[in-house]
């Protein structure tokens, strides 16, 4: 059994999902249920008894000793995280107490849990970290993509906090020898996402007959990584991954905001036709976000080497599987787009 931290959200779904289709092995899923976690997005588990859900946060000590003590998991995989970069802007002290004082519980927990077990199940313990490409913080036009060698330089409250919570981690493994593994990726894209990210949101507001919003110039680049491909290889990291080591899960797939744009609208107006026009008149330059990074790319090639892993969607494929969830799927993406999440919409563009 594995206990999984954040798996109702966008990647951590996926992930319990991808894991029950192709393995047996039970999931202790464990999520707060906040804004961007959604059961929803596990409804094909109902019934399952090898999906075990338990609402609660990862802050609470003595609720993270009981599921350790109660399911003897071989493996924690900690996805749980606040991840958006504008929300973390306008209110990083949630991000402080969830990616940092929540990774700090969760090592602790995992430390006294993991020191009591007998062999061999204390070798074969792992705590598995899932962490992001932002660490780093940007790089210039010519710059070589990041390594797992990188030296740190977060420029975001959300960036900060997640380098905070690696650094535990790593500090954790050489202080108590706790076996740890954290992995860093680059920007995810497909079905469930919540549509505060750019590429849902594209799709979401499109369909809406609204404004598509692009910060700045639109030529800030980040590197796309499909969330199926993420998931893929987490586990092969969780299998085969050298314990103290990170390992960068990046797509190969640099692209501009402006073209990410651009492309939605093009998969839109072959699979959804506006009898208006193209969805690229509703595309609409905004004042940019405060720090904005300018470019992310992840090197991955110590994964390939050394564990065998590589992506296998390119980007076309990806987004065009993820713009027909989207259409397949309009019943989900109005449930989420409540009114907390218009609300934020309106905080967040509607000044720029």
């Amino acid at each position: 059994m594995i206990l999984v931290t954040g798996g109702a959200g966008f990647i951590g779904s996926n992930f319990v999902l991808d894991w029950l289709a192709t393995s047996d092995e039970p999931v202790v899923n464990l999520d707060a249920l906040t804004y961007a976690g959604n059961l929803a997005n596990l409804a094909s588990l109902a019934g399952d008894a090898r999906h075990i859900f338990v609402r609660g946060d990862i802050c609470d000590r003595a609720l993270v000793d009981r599921l350790l003590a109660n399911y003897r998991p071989r493996a924690i995989v900690h996805f749980a995280a606040e991840s958006h970069v504008d929300r973390s802007i306008h209110g990083p002290g949630e991000f402080v107490r969830t990616n940092v004082q929540g990774t700090f519980t969760l090592l602790e927990a995992a430390r006294a849990y993991w020191t009591a077990l007998d062999e061999p199940a204390r070798t074969a313990f792992r705590f598995l970290h899932v962490s992001t490409d932002e660490v780093y913080g940007s790089l210039g036009p010519d710059d070589p993509p990041f390594t797992e060698t990188t030296p740190y330089a977060p420029n975001s409250p959300y960036a900060a906090s997640k380098a905070a919570s690696d650094h535990l981690v790593r500090a954790w493994h050489h202080t108590y020898g706790l076996p740890v593994l954290t992995t860093n990726c680059s920007n995810n894209y497909g079905p469930y996402q919540f549509p505060e990210k750019l590429i849902p949101l594209v799709i979401a507001n499109a369909l809406g007959g609204r404004p598509l919003p692009v910060y700045g110039d639109g030529l800030n680049v980040r590197d796309w990584l499909y969330v199926g491909d993420h998931c893929a290889g987490v586990r092969t990291v969780l299998e085969k991954g050298r314990q103290g080591e990170t390992y960068n899960i990046g797509g190969w797939n640099e692209r501009t905001n402006i073209e990410i744009v651009r492309r939605i609208c093009a998969l839109l107006d072959e699979l959804r036709p506006d009898p208006a026009g193209s969805y690229e008149r509703l595309i609409t330059f905004v004042k940019d976000r405060p720090g904005h990074d300018r470019r992310y790319a992840i090197d991955a090639r110590k994964i390939e080497r050394e564990l065998g892993w590589r992506p296998a969607e390119t980007f076309e494929s990806g987004l065009r599987k993820t713009v027909r969830w989207y259409l397949d799927n309009q019943a989900w993406l109005r449930q989420v787009q409540d009114g907390s999440y218009r609300a934020w919409i309106d905080m967040n563009y509607a000044a720029r």
